[in-house]
């Protein structure tokens, strides 16, 4: 082998690595190497939920950079994330940590944010919001299925008993059962036979379920109370309408109730016919007289009594004597 291919040789594999070098670099920095320096931002945690260098950060589900560390601040975690500079996160936007899958990693995700909000600068923190990861929702589904064994358990306790004296509620319910057999034939057995009286037609319910002349007798008298309750409802409305009457002044008894000239009447009315009855009662004027007067009572007496001699007389007399008697009886 000359010399000619042994320079080609090593010239070649030279190449080869160089190309290897090229690849393996562009590979392991994504091909960042000479992309000018990107935006970087802070998002602090309770717990990064195994967020690691080169989880990805998603605005609206795009991705535009991300996780360049990790690191512990105090109490507690930050990430500091790798922005895409062209790419404007709003001063209002929040950052959670979401996990991409059962299986999958986290990955940052962003919010829009306001729009119009100024951007976040280079080295800003931004908001963050705490999301629950598949551990703590197992967790927390692990204490709800001890919390439901726990109600199953207490609802076995109650149907079957713990042991104790008394036992749960099936075995009360047999006890109970078991007691009363006797008085539960003895009633399934009396509302046989009451079953059977209806049936039959006997009694008051059974001519009511079987007779249909107490049938039609019964819609009858409900129809007779429809009836009643419609002359019930007109007599209400013809009330009503009287009112109404009454309330405008219409009528003889509107008159008297809403007519102000009428009450006056009314008043001098009643007033006339107190002082009669007051003149009559202490005797005054012709009928005030007959009626308190006993003298005019005597009077009457006698001439009652002469009447009486005289027509006694004239069963005796002729019709001339007759007459004679009776002006000298009154006279």
């Amino acid at each position: 082998m000359n010399t000619t291919q042994q320079t080609a040789r090593v010239g070649l594999f030279f190449l080869l690595g160089v190309a290897l070098v090229w690849v393996t670099f562009e590979t392991l920095s994504d091909g960042k190497i000479f992309e000018e320096h990107r935006h970087t931002l802070i998002a602090g945690f309770d717990d990064l939920k195994q967020l690691k260098t080169g989880d990805e950060v998603r605005l609206a589900g795009v991705k535009v950079g991300s996780v360049q560390l990790t690191r512990l601040a105090g109490r507690r975690a930050e990430a500091v994330l790798d922005i895409d500079p062209k790419i404007p996160i709003a001063g209002d936007a929040s950052a959670s940590i979401v996990m991409a899958g059962l299986i999958g990693g986290n990955y940052i995700a962003i919010d829009m944010g306001t729009p119009g909000s100024p951007p976040l600068p280079d080295g800003a923190e931004i908001k963050t919001l705490e999301t629950p990861d598949l551990n703590t929702i197992m967790a927390e589904l692990g204490g709800l299925g001890k919390e439901l064994q726990d109600s199953l358990g207490s609802f076995s306790k109650a149907f079957n008993g713990d042991g104790k004296a008394g036992g749960g509620i099936v075995q009360k319910l047999d006890k109970l059962v078991t007691e009363n057999s006797a008085r539960i034939d003895a009633t399934m057995a009396n509302l046989q036979e009451i079953t059977g009286k209806i049936n039959r037609g006997d009694g008051t319910l059974g001519k009511l379920v079987n007779d249909p002349k107490l049938h039609d007798e019964l819609l009858a008298t409900v129809d007779e109370i429809k009836a009643t309750a419609a002359q019930a409802k007109e007599f209400v409305n013809n009330a009503e309408a009287m009112m109404d009457q009454i309330k405008s002044g219409q009528g003889t008894l509107g008159t008297l109730v809403y007519d102000q000239k009428s009450a006056e009447n009314i008043k001098a009315s009643i007033a006339n016919i107190r002082s009669v009855s007051d003149k009559l009662a202490k005797g005054e004027g012709t009928l005030g007289k007959l009626i308190n007067d006993d003298g005019l009572y005597d009077s009457a007496q006698v001439t009652i009594k002469k009447v009486d001699r005289t027509l006694d007389g004239l069963n005796d007399s002729g019709p001339i004597t007759a007459v004679g008697i009776v002006v000298n009886a009154l006279f």
